[in-house]
């Protein structure tokens, strides 16, 4: 079941409590700091640092909560559903991505990074929101029809003009969720995601089983938006009252404006895989191409956008109180690739047990183009976390320039890779796949090479920091493979027990024989605690 979480680096993004106060503009955060929070201070390292924890722990840790309950769902949904319902989804998933780089999400994010803040600011972004999203509501609805010819699938139409109602819910959840983010309160977010999650889950569990097919998939993500934008409205506190004169905040339009450039880029760069191969494939086959490309991205496009949320609001922080940021940037790196690396390395070597036990036989056609996407996937990982860390210094072009390579990478792989460019015979999905294992590496050497020289990171340092997670990956897998050419199951999910319980015991184990040091120091960061709760500062320094 597709969810909600739309921020992307992308952005799909919580304590810090402070005195109440009142705006004589209308504006009312509740339980939270006064407007003027450009602040040049962490509180000192080990109270930031504590901050930092509660606001990964939250955000990351509801998140994961949130993917559990809405996986659950999935998981019977699509054994309900038909490949075709999601090749149609997929359809109109183009045309909603491709039209929500203009939703202004980029202007809110704004918040978060710039140094002054008040109450007219925050009202001129909320008019911004509103104009852009009310736009493009408008806009998909009178161009659902181009699309479905385009498709060649006259349903697409109707599923995009019932799904324009998402746009209208977009101001609410934006600027509530930055401002949220701004103070690293994640705890609030993290509650409404949780709830958001189980009413979309239990709606689609629901819809699909009483037989609305591909609406089922239209109408849960509609009533997780809904409910994120009542939760978070109410959650933040704010009553504002739009502004729709942007005088005053040229430094956030043009903040915005350049992440928004980004965002293009990264639509061009993500959904092109869909709009090129949707005129080529099957309904059938586009379905099984893109829910493997949904249950690889579970990672990188559900539990990275938090981290990056924090991270931004984090190096925000640490850049205003001129402290570099290159240390900081790897333990993210180590802590982010720490985590999804295993993961993808194990996916690989279980694809056939992992779908046939958790989709049922008619998803078979998955098992190529899932163990085939998980291998690269580790480096899409890294190559994502990038972009917060030179955003925070105010160098937002790094991320577009990064953006515009993958934008022409990215689809050029593709175009090449379903016309069975890469290897005699392998066109379709799987030449899709041979595209992401070209297209993923180059573009994350294009990104390193950009980022690292910023922040004063050497590639030997990098290299260096993530050598244990790699040997660990390495142990792992050979241990995997062990298992499975001697121990013959005849249960897939036999074999994917024996198998993830072995490869999970052994990179546990690799890192604790081998890595102890490592394993302590990150102990230690996730247990060190501040003794005193570190509060908002209560001034504002416009």
């Amino acid at each position: 079941m597709p969810d909600s979480d739309s921020h992307t680096p992308l952005k799909d993004g919580e304590s810090h409590p402070a005195r109440d106060s009142s705006g004589a503009d209308g504006v009312r955060p509740h339980h939270t700091s006064a407007y003027n929070t450009d602040v040049h201070h962490t509180d000192g390292d080990s109270g930031f640092a504590s901050r930092v924890r509660s606001a990964v722990a939250w955000r990351w840790g509801t998140q994961v909560a949130a993917q559990i309950i809405t996986w659950t769902s999935t998981i019977m949904v699509v054994r309900l559903l038909d490949p075709s319902d999601y090749g149609l989804f997929a359809m109109s998933q183009v045309v909603l991505t491709a039209l929500a780089f203009l939703n202004g999400q980029s202007f809110a994010t704004s918040i978060v990074q710039t140094d002054r803040i008040d109450e007219r600011r925050v009202s001129q972004v909320f008019g911004m929101l509103l104009l852009a999203n009310g736009s493009l509501a408008i806009t998909q609805f009178l161009f659902a029809p181009y699309a479905a010819v385009y498709f060649g699938e006259p349903l697409v139409a109707d599923l995009l003009r019932v799904q324009a109602v998402i746009f209208l819910t977009i101001p609410f959840i934006a600027l509530p969720s930055e401002w949220l983010a701004r103070q690293l309160q994640f705890r609030k977010q993290g509650t409404v995601n949780i709830t958001a999650a189980i009413i979309g889950a239990c709606l689609a569990l629901l819809l699909a089983w009483l037989g609305f097919g591909v609406w089922a998939l239209v109408y849960a993500p509609i009533a997780m938006f809904v409910t994120r934008a009542v939760g978070l409205t109410i959650a933040s506190g704010l009553r504002i009252k739009p502004i729709f004169n942007p005088n005053g905040a040229w430094d956030m339009v043009t903040f915005g404006g350049t992440l928004t450039l980004c965002q293009l880029f990264w639509i061009i760069q993500s959904q092109s895989d869909i709009v090129i191969a949707g005129r080529l494939l099957s309904t059938h086959d586009l379905g099984l191409y893109s829910e493997a490309l949904f249950l690889t991205l579970i990672v990188t496009g559900r539990f990275i956008p938090p981290i990056n949320e924090v991270a931004l609001a984090a190096y925000s922080e640490l850049h205003r109180a001129k402290k570099p940021l290159g240390p900081y940037f790897l333990k993210t790196a180590r802590m982010v690739m720490t985590v999804s690396a295993p993961i993808y390395v194990g996916l690989a070597l279980t694809s056939e047990a992992a779908i046939l036990t958790l989709f049922g036989a008619k998803w078979a056609g998955m098992v190529p183009i899932v163990g085939g996407l998980a291998l690269v996937m580790p480096a899409f990982a890294l190559q994502l976390i990038c972009s917060p860390v030179t955003n925070a210094m105010g160098r937002p072009r790094v991320y577009l320039f990064t953006a515009i390579c993958g934008a022409i990478i990215m689809p050029t792989a593709y175009i090449w890779g379903v016309n069975g460019g890469f290897f005699e015979g392998d066109a379709g999905a799987i030449g899709l796949v041979h595209a992401w294992w070209v297209a993923a590496p180059a573009l994350l050497t294009v990104t390193l090479a950009m980022t690292l020289p910023r922040i004063g990171v050497s590639p030997i340092a990098l290299v260096k920091e993530l050598t244990p997670i790699a040997l660990a990956c390495a142990a792992m897998a050979a241990a995997v493979v062990t298992v499975q050419h001697f121990a013959a199951f005849e249960l897939p999910w036999a074999d994917l027990f024996a198998s993830a319980a072995v490869g999970a015991l052994t990179y546990i184990a690799t890192f604790w024989f081998g890595f102890r040091p490592l394993v302590r120091e990150t102990w230690e960061m996730l247990r060190q605690r501040e003794t005193a709760t570190p509060t908002a500062p209560s001034h504002i320094g416009i």
